[in-house]
């Protein structure tokens, strides 16, 4: 049981899986042939990839794991989720998570505010009776640790209730659109009756984060064949995202001060 409550699992975050990306989501995409040999070096080290909601809940409840786990997510709803991912995920039978942004997704919800070309509804509920959790990424992805009550309360509880209305099952999982979150925002989503919450922060997932703070590993289009190996087996993490965590500290200061200044200019209002 000590060795569960220890285990550090690799949860991989994956974005936009596409040949030829826009300039916006280039960086955080991986071609098809990536995703590909990717997934195929996950199954030739015997790793067992689950969902999101399987992880949290067997550190809630004390369940054993299955062996070598790892997490495979999408963040934002990209349409090669559906036409690249989905085959390569099915040939090797792997469990996923896709997180969507219900305003950014093509349909009766769409915004307007996208990145690249999204998944319409349809290609969801496909995604979902494949077997693919689908969890709440927010609205309209807003860095949710700048919002205001009401507007963080509308942007966790619109994206639930979309989710639920679309695939006829309420989403147990969540992701923090760009990573952040606060003690505030963590609190919400909790309120608003997720289960668990992912976060970034470029570490293994560990029971001690507690269910709404739970880390994942970023994949981009850099990301090598060996470097993959050594995210997926927890190697040489710190070193493979040191520069990732600097930046991260100092807009995490930068936050903090814009969302104070906010209260003060509301408080004299």
């Amino acid at each position: 049981m000590a060795e569960e409550a220890d285990a550090r699992v690799p949860v991989l975050m994956y974005h936009a899986v596409a040949a030829e990306p826009n300039d916006a989501t280039r960086a955080l995409s991986v071609t098809p042939e990536a995703f590909a040999a990717q997934m195929a070096a996950i199954a030739d080290r015997g790793l067992t990839p689950i969902g999101t909601a399987e992880l949290a809940a067997a550190w809630r409840t004390g369940r054993p794991l299955p062996r070598r786990p790892v997490l495979i997510t999408f963040d934002d709803g990209y349409e090669g989720v559906h036409r690249h991912a989905l085959p390569a995920l099915a040939k090797h039978g792997f469990a996923a998570t896709l997180f969507v942004s219900t305003g950014w997704l093509r349909g009766p919800y769409d915004t307007g505010g996208a990145l690249d070309t999204m998944l319409d509804w349809d290609q969801v509920r496909e995604l979902a009776a494949a077997g693919v959790e689908i969890g709440g990424h927010s609205h309209t992805h807003p860095q949710l640790d700048q919002l205001g009550e009401e507007r963080l309360r509308f942007e966790l509880i619109h994206c639930k209730e979309i989710v639920a209305d679309q695939l006829g099952t309420v989403p147990d999982s969540f992701a923090y659109p760009y990573g952040y979150s606060d003690r505030r925002v963590r609190r919400a989503v909790r309120e608003t009756g997720y289960a668990q919450a992912l976060a970034v922060g470029n570490g293994l997932a560990r029971r001690a984060q507690g269910p709404y703070a739970l880390r994942r590993v970023t994949v981009r289009r850099r990301t090598g064949l060996d470097e993959f190996a050594r995210l997926v087996e927890g190697r040489s993490i710190t070193r493979t995202f040191a520069g990732d965590r600097v930046l991260t500290k100092g807009y995490a200061v930068l936050r903090r001060t814009r969302r104070a200044g906010r209260r003060v200019l509301g408080a004299g209002a």
